[in-house]
């Protein structure tokens, strides 16, 4: 009698096992390369499915979301999108404003406005007051350029790209108070006073030392430039001579203007960069007072300076100083002529 076959067992077919099941790792069901795949599924349902933007949660590899994006793009994830090296150029109106001072420079020089009055009318030269005006203008923005610069090596990184750091004072954020003020104090006064530094972020500035140098920076650049135009001058008009030359005269006065812009602002006075330096080494709620009203404190230091007395106590103490340093005694009679030049109307 023939032997019954035993049943046969049914023969295992490839049908996957369905994910999510109970007891089953979703991760390991998946192919290796579903990983990385983007998610087409939950694009219309809105289900955050594979590789979605969760919200920068990590993926079961250990790679973020944010990371896959940055380095698609070539970005550096620590690097802001708009920093440039072209943050650091001077700006074109500073180009442009050089050239101006050059132009009028050559023709105060050549005095082209008595040749314009050859038939020997009388002139009122205008194009000398321009060229100091200009220079000084330019002296302001190399003066605001050293308190910015110093301030963003010291930890204030907001102000990169900025008209500060780019010598652009047509753009300041407080024209009035670095460029309109100062300009009217010179043609007042016929003396150098700059305005507060208020674009300066203090708190981002870690260190009381940092500090200090960052509120020195700007007199520091102004006394600089005054040498220069010191120099300058004391080789166009050596020891023994002398000279009414326009241009000359106003080197002289912009000589003369940055260097009391640098003794000036020494002064511990609110709005001055002297109380800069004594800020950094106090506390209290006064020194923010004292920022807030910074301009009333340059605008009274140049009314008490504008005083007959005062005012001729700081032109005799510059002027010695002139005569102490300069090889030729004569520079101070040139600078007065230049003043001379800047207040035509006088």
């Amino acid at each position: 009698m023939p032997t019954p076959e035993p049943p046969q067992k049914a023969e295992k077919t490839d049908v996957p096992e369905r994910v999510g099941a109970v007891g089953s790792d979703p991760w390991e069901q998946m192919p290796e390369d579903a990983l990385n795949r983007p998610n087409l599924q939950g694009a219309d349902d809105g289900a955050p499915g594979i590789g979605a933007d969760t919200g920068g949660a990590a993926r079961p590899d250990g790679a973020s979301p944010a990371g896959d994006a940055d380095e698609a793009s070539g970005e550096d994830p620590g690097r802001a999108p708009s920093e440039s090296w072209t943050d650091f150029l001077p700006s074109p109106l500073f180009v442009l404003l050089l050239g101006l001072t050059g132009f009028a420079g050559w023709m105060s020089w050549q005095a082209v406005e008595l040749e314009w009055a050859a038939d020997g009318t009388s002139v009122t030269p205008l194009v000398p007051p321009l060229l100091i005006l200009l220079g000084w203008i330019a002296s302001l923005a190399v003066h605001e350029f050293a308190h910015a610069l110093a301030a963003y090596l010291a930890g204030d990184r907001s102000l990169r790209g900025s008209a500060y750091l780019r010598l652009n004072p047509f753009a300041y954020r407080q024209a009035f108070a670095g460029l309109v003020l100062p300009s009217v104090y010179l043609c007042l006064g016929a003396f150098g006073l700059t305005g507060p530094p208020t674009y300066v972020d203090w708190d981002r500035i870690p260190s009381r030392g940092r500090r200090v140098l960052v509120a020195l920076a700007g007199p520091l650049a102004s006394l600089l430039l005054a040498a220069a135009l010191a120099v300058a001058v004391s080789v166009l008009v050596p020891p023994g001579n002398d000279t009414t030359n326009w241009a000359i005269s106003a080197m002289a006065l912009l000589c003369f203007s940055n260097l009391t812009a640098a003794l000036v602002n020494l002064l511990p006075v609110p709005g001055l960069d002297g109380f800069e330096v004594l800020a950094a080494w106090t506390r209290g709620t006064w020194v923010t007072t004292a920022r807030v009203n910074a301009l009333f404190g340059s605008v009274a230091v140049f009314a008490v300076l504008w005083f007959p007395g005062l005012n001729d106590a700081l032109v005799n103490l510059v002027y010695s100083l002139f005569e102490l340093v300069l090889p030729n005694p004569v520079f101070s009679g040139i600078a007065f002529y230049g003043e001379l030049l800047l207040q035509f109307w006088v």
